[in-house]
């Protein structure tokens, strides 16, 4: 590789940055497929209001998420009065990130409501 001197830390973190707001819009359609179909399924789904309320705070933290990655993907790295508040906010960020994926555990932990599609397709298939 080459020298450290050569790396540019704002091309660096603009990459960076932008493949995490990429992870976040594909994270924020699948949430709201996800809400979708919940709502489908209708409220008499067996956790109806607690994976609504789930998927709303995850929403809402990907959309707090997304602001930040555009508000440090537009600031200059290389300036060093912005550096230390760059840095926080990355912090904040990435705390944000951590909280939303664990968010989505407990989501993806509920599940969907069986359909039995999956048994008429197994039988289909045989």
């Amino acid at each position: 590789g080459g020298s450290t001197s050569n790396l540019n830390m704002n091309l660096y973190a603009t990459k960076k940055t932008a493949a995490e707001g990429m992870l976040d819009i594909a994270l924020f359609l699948a949430n709201i497929t996800h809400m979708k179909t919940v709502i489908e399924q209708g409220a008499g789904y067996r956790y109806y209001a607690a994976v609504l309320t789930l998927i709303s705070f995850s929403l809402a933290l990907q959309i707090v998420a997304g602001v930040l990655i555009i508000i440090i993907g537009r600031r200059d790295l290389n300036n060093s009065t912005l550096q230390r508040r760059l840095d926080y906010l990355n912090n904040v960020t990435t705390i944000i990130v951590f909280i939303t994926t664990v968010l989505n555990c407990f989501i993806s932990t509920f599940g969907m409501q069986r359909t039995g599609y999956f048994p008429w397709l197994m039988m289909r298939i045989h």
